[in-house]
């Protein structure tokens, strides 16, 4: 049995949900959630949410990222980073745990 260990955000991430909530006037978490579905059997869903009383809540900078407890196991060891690259930017996740992905990004299987 494999040790489950919660998922990191790195300091870009926190700085960019910082960005997302300054102007706004009631700051939400980052929810990162699984859900089956996409190309390659499970897809990631990203948006920004209130957290709720049963999630795994990461802080850095005042900031929050919720993760629920059903895709936590999904995203053992997963780091949350943003990227900024020509195409677009956008909140990426490096997830060990997936097998395969799909070129969009945000479909995985495991």
């Amino acid at each position: 049995m494999s040790l489950t260990l919660p998922p990191r955000v790195t300091e870009r991430a926190f700085e960019r949900l910082a960005e997302i909530n300054a102007g706004s006037g009631s700051p939400q978490a980052l929810r990162v959630a699984v859900e089956g579905g996409g190309c390659s059997g499970f897809q990631y869903e990203i948006k920004l949410d209130a957290p709720s009383e049963q999630d795994m809540v990461l802080e850095g900078g005042g900031q929050k990222v919720v993760v629920d407890q059903v895709s936590l196991p999904f995203l053992s060891n997963a780091v949350i980073d943003f990227s900024e690259e020509l195409i677009g930017a956008r909140f990426v996740i490096d997830n060990p745990n997936a097998t395969s992905s799909c070129g969009c990004g945000t479909s995985f299987s495991i």
